[in-house]
């Protein structure tokens, strides 16, 4: 990890330290708020939805946020996508294999249902022989319930290059929030390689 990067990490460390996350609000009680306002308060319903509309995309998950895919999209390849919804220990039994030095970002994918969901986080530490390479922490932000799904994408990212940095390496992710609650964590597999395994 560059020096800058490490800098990067300190600050973010420090920053969770002190941050204090905000007061939580349902949807009942931030449409409440500043109800004698007419437009404001119909902006707020076509935003939120109107207190009687729960959204609830599975009955059977209590949890606020269902995270469904995790992709690597690389400009001018196929997506590299990874399915969230099944079997987590089986993630590590594939690995994504990516040409050293190339640049890609992270999209995650998600529903988030009867609730909002506040200060959403993405959390990945990348090891190495058991030596932990890289740590970023990505604020995701917000979200209100939507039958639909939502995504996050992150900034680019370069792989490793060179040829001490070629092989596998293990990623520990996990999508957390404000409240520290743990949505999801899974492990995941990621091959760098020389080139892409397909030549394409």
């Amino acid at each position: 990890m560059s020096a800058e990067n490490e800098n990067k990490l300190h600050e973010e460390e420090e920053h969770d330290e002190n941050y204090k996350a905000p007061a939580q609000k349902t949807i009942e009680e931030i449409l409440a708020l500043d109800n004698e306002d007419e437009s404001l308060r119909k902006y707020k319903e076509a935003l939120l939805g109107s207190q009687a509309d729960k959204i609830i995309v599975d009955p059977n998950n209590p949890k606020n946020v269902i995270v469904k895919k995790l992709a690597l999209v690389v400009q001018g390849r196929d997506d590299l996508e990874l399915d969230l919804s099944g079997d987590l220990t089986k993630l590590r039994q594939k690995s994504f294999i990516i040409k050293e030095g190339c640049q890609y970002k992270i999209r995650i994918e998600f529903f988030v249902q009867r609730e909002i969901v506040h200060g959403l986080k993405y959390v990945q530490k990348t090891s190495r022989l058991g030596v932990t390479v890289d740590k970023m922490t990505h604020m995701v932000g917000s979200y209100p319930p939507k039958d639909e799904i939502q995504c996050y994408v992150t900034n680019f990212e370069e792989a490793p290059s060179g040829l001490l940095s070629r092989g596998e390496y293990i990623v520990s992710s996990l999508f957390t929030d404000d409240d520290k609650t743990e949505h999801l964590k899974w492990e995941w597999s990621l091959k760098v390689e020389k080139d892409w395994k397909d030549k394409k």
